[in-house]
């Protein structure tokens, strides 16, 4: 293997939870700029969705290469990855789908049942032992979610269980980790995961462009300005999320994951900053729910590790 899977890196805790910590808080920029492209610039969620991954590619192969030269590309597992990115492409296009129709901070108040529904996905299919506390947590945090969901089902209909429907498809990306486990560096598993993204999106655009679907209509760029926040858009995925795979290298996962929840208050800012949303008071008490719930079975995570490290 090449010198980006051998070479360990020394454990900074406090770093790594600064750089995952800001990871969060740029991510939702690139939701925002796909809500703005679908609200201002008429573009499609397939479209900008191909975009996303196309020019993340543009924006990190370039750095993989000069740092990693051709070994980058190298996967013990290409099959596997190449899966990966589909499935996480897929998960982008139903997300993308439902900031163009719903506020930014609902979609991501009810993406954040994706932790329960993995825990539930690790129980039944790798034998993770999870205690009824968990599944209770994972029980009151979907019902957070309901108190989410029900008035914008109310507006939006169906479209309103889009963001369900990514968490599940996220869940299934992140239970592929395991299941491809450490045989390929966290960077070539990025970079085979957006070639994946990017092969899945021209395939649905096909597809969904043939059928007469208006969320899949391919078109350009209609001003300078969209071309541009296209580009930031890939660069903020990229390399966003290769600030996340270094934060994993520096902090243990259990102590970075409830940074993840800085997400839903970026969201927030930014829905009420460039399109005037902002959360009720009851989506607020969904909101709270949810990130409780969450934090309970992150914490029961921790308890159980100690617990068999002690043993």
């Amino acid at each position: 293997m090449s010198a980006i899977a051998t070479a360990p890196a020394q454990q900074n805790p406090l770093q790594g939870m600064a750089i995952m910590a800001g990871a969060m808080i740029v991510l939702p920029v690139m939701d925002a700029i796909a809500k703005y492209m679908a609200t201002f610039e008429a573009m499609s969620p397939g479209q900008v969705t191909f975009y996303r991954f196309f020019f993340q590619l543009v924006c990190t192969l370039p750095l993989l290469f000069f740092a990693f030269g051709w070994g980058a590309l190298s996967a013990e597992r290409p099959w596997m990855n190449l899966l990966r990115g589909a499935l996480h492409g897929a998960a982008s296009l139903l997300f993308f789908a439902a900031v163009k129709y719903m506020p930014l901070a609902d979609v991501f108040a009810i993406y954040f049942v994706e932790p329960f529904i993995l825990t539930a996905l690790s129980a039944l299919f790798l034998g993770d032992k999870v205690g009824w506390r968990r599944w209770l947590a994972i029980v009151v945090g979907f019902g957070g979610a309901m108190i989410v969901i029900q008035p914008s089902f109310e507006i939006f209909g169906l479209k309103a269980l889009l963001p369900v429907a990514c968490a599940f498809l996220f869940a299934l990306y992140l239970f592929m980790n395991r299941a491809v486990g450490d045989a390929d560096s966290p960077l070539t598993m990025q970079t085979m995961a957006g070639i994946g993204g990017t092969i899945f999106m021209i395939g649905a655009l096909w597809i969904g462009a043939s059928a007469g679907a208006t969320d899949f209509a391919p078109s350009l760029p209609a001003s300078w300005l969209g071309l541009i926040l296209l580009l930031i858009l890939g660069a903020v995925s990229g390399y966003a999320h290769l600030l996340v795979v270094r934060a994993f290298r520096l902090a243990p996962l259990s102590l970075l994951a409830p940074f993840q929840y800085f997400e839903i208050i970026s969201a927030t800012v930014l829905g009420y900053a460039l399109f005037g949303d902002f959360p009720n008071f009851s989506k607020w008490i969904g909101i709270l729910i949810i990130v409780a719930s969450g934090l309970f079975i992150i914490w029961r995570e921790r308890v159980q590790s100690r617990s068999a490290a002690s043993a």
